[in-house]
């Protein structure tokens, strides 16, 4: 339910206005250097109060309370928390009658019989990915820390966000900033009380060939299982991905060179579910934001009639804004797995 991996594994739990949320990792090999303060770059990537994302701020402060002893990992399972603070649970309250559409109100109260916590979209908030990113920075250590043919399996994991509303990312624009153009659809959805969806591409620059399996556990499936697991993920492309059915094979395939590389990079990094030795590229479709200000229609099952829904609360405009980190830990993850069943 709420594990993936075989042999790095990574569980998460909790509610997103509970008393905490947090992951345990398994898996994770002894003596990797680890602390508190490991995670803080990640965490601060994912955070909220830019324009567009929720004004809820959290502390996010993880707390490992299992596996490490004297700044390295046991070899034990890892227990990675964080506390909830800042949470305005009677926003939520209207929902039991009111689900909301495009969100998981309706099919957790069915598939749970109206047992499930329904306070900040509860275990199926995007609160929950936050124990991700932890497990995330925990899975990047490993993979910098192993050595595979005599090299490190993976050393840069790195996505961004490319087009934001349908709006492409002008090449000019400086790392960290958003172009003008977004700001501008940002403003005019804040004042529609509407939301924006956006693609974030994810790149692995220097991986060597071998990992993976053909069929069930190919890359693409492994990553593809991994990042739809993601709250808001709507689909999942690699190399040339969807346009490659409108290409002919001469201009899809990817050549082999002398150095048994290919030299372009329509596959995305992988053949027969292994990985090639060109870097991993996907790029991701997240999108907008299911709770809104702006008014929906939807079913008062309290009134057994069509009603107007006018989302009260916090949430982000476009929460896409903080899922590149999210999309990087998954693939780290993802990665450590294969790269630990090698």
């Amino acid at each position: 339910m709420n594990t993936f991996g075989r042999k790095f594994r990574v569980s998460i739990f909790g509610e997103s206005h509970g008393e905490l949320i947090g992951a345990v990792i398994d898996g994770v090999p002894a003596g990797l250097e680890l602390c508190e303060e490991d995670f803080q770059t990640d965490i601060l990537r994912r955070k909220s109060g830019a324009k567009g994302t929720t004004p809820r701020i959290e502390a996010d402060l993880p707390s490992i309370v299992s596996g490490i002893f004297e700044g390295h990992t046991t070899g034990a399972p890892l227990t990675i928390i964080f506390r909830n603070t800042n949470t305005h649970s009677s926003d939520y309250s209207l929902f039991s009658a009111m689900p909301r559409p495009g969100h998981a109100d309706l099919t957790a109260a069915l598939k749970w019989d109206d047992c499930q916590d329904p306070r900040g979209g509860g275990h199926f908030s995007g609160r929950l990915t936050l124990p991700i990113v932890a497990a995330g920075v925990v899975a990047k250590k490993m993979l910098s820390d192993l050595t595979i043919l005599d090299e490190t399996p993976c050393n840069d994991i790195h996505a961004d966000i490319i087009e934001l509303g349908g709006i492409p990312r002008p090449a000019d624009t400086p790392d960290g900033e958003q172009p003008q153009a977004w700001r501008q659809a940002i403003d005019q959805v804040v004042k529609e009380g509407d939301s924006l969806g956006a693609i974030v591409e994810c790149t692995v620059p220097d991986i060597d060939p071998g990992y993976g399996e053909p069929f069930w556990d190919s890359v693409e499936s492994c990553l593809a299982h991994a990042v739809f697991a993601i709250p808001g993920v709507r689909g999942i492309e690699f190399g040339d991905g969807f346009k490659a059915a409108a290409m002919k094979g001469s201009e899809h395939n990817d050549p082999i060179t002398e150095s048994g590389r290919p030299s372009k990079n329509g596959a995305g990094g992988i053949n027969g579910g292994i990985t090639n030795g060109a870097p991993i590229c996907f790029r991701v479709a997240f999108k907008p934001t299911s709770s809104i200000r702006k008014a929906q229609q939807t079913y008062n099952f309290e009134k057994g009639e069509m009603d107007s829904l006018e989302v009260p609360g916090r949430h982000d405009v476009c929460f896409a804004l903080r899922a590149p980190v999210v999309v990087e830990a998954m693939t780290a993850i993802v990665l450590a797995d294969l790269v630990s069943l090698r």
